[in-house]
């Protein structure tokens, strides 16, 4: 029995000490991959006023700090050029070493289920994909579906390397983002952080805080119904699956959500909000490349889903360092999951390549509606990423035309010049146009790099 006893004593002293120990939120591990030619933030735990050394193995250098009276501690640590791989030992009372760190890119890729959407989900050539998937240069940090009322310091999960096991079950677009991006930038190793939780709106992404300071959003909050397969209060996935990870070092974010918001008219607000609200917290204006839904069929003949897509479209003149990519010609209108993950994760890495790295020249977005100009009974329409301007079928019926009074007719429509020459019939004073406006309408009208031109209304 004493010796029970003693073993038991031993055992809280021996916990004790371990929790007084130099910890880390898992985000930060073994094979994670740090961005490069930066000052990136390193944090974690110890005991009140403990000294902290941390030692990077790519120059050497030692950095110190002392532990918070909240048994927190930060420092600020250099990255060089792209390479690895390294070690970074961090020292307290105990020593973490953490090994096979690369330098490079890092990408957060966040939204509900067709960004979340996985080789094992079945997308095309699925098997084939995940048998070339080896690349120790690709690694992996999945976020688990968590909920929390207040926002959370740290998250389960660990960085794994890209191999066909651990790719069958990351995000699909995710993957394909990386290989694309590793196309152009070479030896630049690419880390990806999924975050993602399907069927969720974009209200639970966003901090409860930020909601419930604006009217607009709080009211469109309260419209959303409880659902089975998560949650709907705002903020709840915010705090658990993206609060934990705010200032780990990014290069940008990837987004593809919005099925969830069918029907509100104010997505772009909601997206605004989202956008804005993490930059805030991170402390910078990363990149934010996000994908317009799909065309798709939803229960009643209604706009609901390409007033969602337009909202999406709207936002790219409301926020700055934004992207869209448009993937109406490589969906099914049958299916809310297309299985096309490959074309979206290349489209989204060709935006980063243009804008953020600059190393690609060719177009990289379809053409996005610019103005209309009127002339008598016809109408122009110019667009911007308008080169090589075609129809698909050599002429579209997906252009419609209106008047004073707001009713909609179809337009007989030509190109010109790049831009679209517009004449109905039935509106002999046109005021306003509409293109591709329906719930399954997939565009036909392209540019010369074959990518699809938006849905849109005129005059907003």
């Amino acid at each position: 029995m004493k010796n029970n006893i003693f073993k038991f004593v031993f055992f809280l002293l021996i916990s004790s000490t371990i929790m007084a120990n130099v910890a880390l939120p898992n985000i930060f591990g073994d094979n994670m991959v740090l961005q490069r030619n930066s000052e990136v933030k390193i944090w974690g735990w110890a005991n009140p006023k403990e000294e902290i050394k941390l030692i990077s193995s790519w120059n050497n250098q030692e950095y110190k700090t002392i532990a918070n009276n909240q048994a927190k501690w930060e420092l600020t640590v250099k990255t060089p050029e792209a390479g690895g791989p390294f070690t970074i030992s961090i020292k307290g009372y105990n020593e973490v070493v953490l090994k096979n760190i690369l330098i490079g890119e890092v990408w957060l890729c966040s939204g509900q289920s067709n960004m979340e959407m996985s080789a094992s989900w079945g997308i095309d050539n699925g098997e084939e994909e995940m048998k070339n998937a080896a690349n120790s240069n690709i690694r992996f940090f999945t976020v688990p579906k968590l909920t929390a009322v207040t926002p959370q310091n740290n998250l389960l999960g660990n960085w794994t390397e890209s191999t066909p096991e651990t790719m069958k079950y990351f995000s699909a677009i995710g993957y394909f983002f990386a290989k694309r991006l590793r196309e152009d930038l070479k030896n630049v190793p690419i880390g990806l952080i999924s975050s993602n939780w399907g069927g969720t709106p974009a209200e639970i992404w966003i901090s409860e805080e930020v909601v419930n300071s604006d009217p607009l959003l709080l009211e469109n909050a309260k419209k959303l119904n409880e659902q089975e397969y998560g949650p709907r209060q705002p903020g709840r996935a915010y705090n658990a699956m993206i609060h934990p990870i705010v200032g780990f070092k990014i290069a940008g974010t990837l987004w593809y959500q919005g099925e969830s918001n069918v029907g509100s008219l104010v997505y772009d607000k909601t997206l605004g909000a989202l956008i804005t609200s993490w930059r805030k917290e991170w402390q910078e204006d990363f990149p934010f490349y996000y994908v317009q839904i799909a065309p798709y069929k939803t229960g009643s003949n209604n706009f609901s889903n390409v007033t969602v897509r337009d909202s999406q479209r709207k936002l790219l003149k409301e926020i700055n360092n934004a992207g869209m990519v448009v993937i109406s010609d490589v969906s099914d209108t049958i299916d809310i999951h297309p299985k096309n993950k490959k074309s979206v994760g290349i489209r989204l890495a060709n935006l980063a390549l243009a804008n953020t790295y600059k190393t690609h020249a060719a177009l990289v977005n379809g053409p996005l509606f610019k103005d209309i100009k009127i002339e008598k009974n016809k109408v122009i329409v110019s667009f911007d990423y308008a080169e090589g301007l075609y129809f698909k079928d050599k002429k579209s019926n997906q252009f419609e035309a209106a008047g004073a009074d707001g009713v909609f007719y179809p337009a007989e429509a030509s190109i010109k010049n790049n831009e679209v020459i517009l004449v109905s019939k039935k509106v002999s004073n046109p005021v306003k146009v509409r293109f591709a406006w329906g719930n399954t309408i997939q565009s036909d009208l392209f540019n010369k790099a074959n990518l699809p031109a938006s849905c849109f209304m005129s005059g907003f």
